[in-house]
């Protein structure tokens, strides 16, 4: 399954750049990361548990850094493997442009499964695949860009709101 995407993250091509290639940067970017280790030249190891329809597996893998055209383009490849669940591997062809807001960020995705995960359907696997890339690329804009003021005060509300809720349903109080 192949899948692209675009967007704009508010600073300049260097942090972007430097943000692809940190450790820290991809374990809280990578959904269910448990731990990422190494180095862009040596590659990295990551633990990652996911849940992808009822299969639930933990994935140890290693992904790799190719194709190095600093700051302006540069190739993820990784690949996992989580015992009986099967076995996960893509890459992603990730380019970055100047523009007035920050920096564009493109990129191409594609992924393959196997073993039980590969029984799940192609609707599941390609619904699954996007939204991890949707949510490690979202992610990492919100991590280089910091929280944004207006999404503060909003979610403030709302954990204010249902601690309310909460308290009035429990009958111990």
């Amino acid at each position: 399954m192949k899948m692209s995407d675009e967007r704009v993250i508010e600073a300049d091509r260097g942090t972007v750049w430097a943000a692809l290639l940190s450790p820290e940067v991809l374990k809280e970017c990578v959904p269910g990361a448990q731990e990422v280790t190494g180095t862009p030249e040596d590659g990295f190891h990551a633990v990652v548990t996911q849940k992808v329809g009822p299969v639930k597996a933990t994935f140890n893998g290693t992904v790799t850094v190719s194709d190095i055209n600093e700051p302006e383009s540069l190739h993820l490849a990784g690949e996992g493997k989580g015992g009986a669940a099967g076995f996960a591997k893509g890459g992603a062809d990730v380019t970055l442009q100047e523009v007035p807001e920050g920096t564009k960020l493109a990129y191409e995705v594609e992924a393959k499964v196997g073993g039980k995960l590969a029984q799940l359907g192609s609707r599941v696997i390609d619904g699954f695949a996007k939204k991890m890339a949707d949510q490690f690329f979202t992610r990492l804009q919100e991590v280089i860009e910091g929280p944004k003021e207006e999404d503060e005060e909003p979610e403030a509300e709302k954990k204010g709101w249902l601690k309310k809720l909460i308290k009035r349903r429990d009958p111990e109080e």
